[in-house]
């Protein structure tokens, strides 16, 4: 019986200890280190909590879209996402922090053409459409089909579906398939968030297919964490580009992260800039 007793007391303290451990001591120790970030955020948690709900975290993300925004209303999807990802459950979303970095560059640049790689949940696709020209609309790929299928029921929520393009497979394939598909020449914008790895063989690509002309910017996100270090000094180095760094820190935590834009200047600028360094 004292047995029982004693650990009627030990369960309930364990269970207060854990608590507090998950929900509050690990999250402030992951605030500001960045393998440890994403490791707590990205594998750990993730994989306890799909198992405990049997959802995703894109389910769970949509969920709390579907109960809280208010629907034909983008800033209300936009308020309710970085709501859920700050109090509830980080997800990599550009956030708001860099969100806000992302829409002063949609409407500094008011594009007539914009195609963003890596849709996740459909936030950065809410948060641009939201801000382009009537006419513009935006086309956005995913490669996982899950993904793709939250963000269309997420953008929909926010009134959107009519301005943004759901793209399903890998940006190697779709990217020369473009001009075709939609009738587009060249991209204004591009915004890249999806695999690092492959932001420098995309952009490479784009410029193969002639989707970048003279003025198009290029914003590419996490370029510090997990960072695209490959792709930072193609851009830095390039005659072809004129990049700027915009410090911020990663999705919803202290982490030192940012993003770069980088105008693609073209092959005739390079042409200029050589014959000068020439004549002299």
């Amino acid at each position: 019986m004292d047995n029982f007793c004693m650990l009627l007391l030990i369960v309930p303290v364990v269970l207060v200890g854990l608590y507090i451990l998950c929900r509050r001591l690990i999250p402030w120790l992951v605030q500001t280190n960045a393998t440890l970030a994403l490791l707590w955020y990205d594998v750990l948690l993730e994989t306890t909590l799909d198992l405990l709900t049997r959802k995703s975290r894109p389910q769970r993300l949509l969920q709390a879209v579907s109960l809280n925004a208010v629907r034909g209303n983008p800033d209300s999807v936009i308020t309710t996402i970085d709501h859920f990802c700050i109090h509830t459950e980080w997800a990599m979303n550009v956030g708001d922090e860099k969100g806000a970095i992302l829409d002063s560059i949609v409407m500094e640049t008011s594009p007539s053409t914009v195609l963003e790689l890596g849709t996740y949940c459909g936030y950065s696709a809410v948060r641009i459409s939201r801000l382009l020209p009537p006419a513009t609309r935006l086309i956005t790929v995913e490669m996982n089909p899950e993904y793709a299928c939250v963000a269309r029921q997420v953008i929909q929520h926010a009134g959107l579906q009519d301005k943004v393009c759901v793209l399903e497979g890998e940006s190697a394939d779709l990217i020369p398939k473009m001009a075709d598909m939609f009738g587009i020449q060249t991209f204004d914008l591009v915004f890249l968030d999806h695999w690092k790895d492959r932001y420098l063989p995309d952009i490479r690509l784009l410029e193969h297919c002639g989707l970048l002309a003279k003025g198009s910017v290029v914003l590419a996100d996490n370029v510090v964490c997990p960072g695209a270090p490959d792709y930072l000094k193609y851009v830095r180095s390039n005659l072809k580009y004129n990049s700027r760094f915009y410090q911020a820190h990663l999705e919803y935590t202290r982490v030192l992260d940012g993003l770069e834009r980088s105008e693609y200047l073209g092959a005739r600028q390079i042409i200029r800039e050589t014959d000068a360094q020439t004549d002299r």
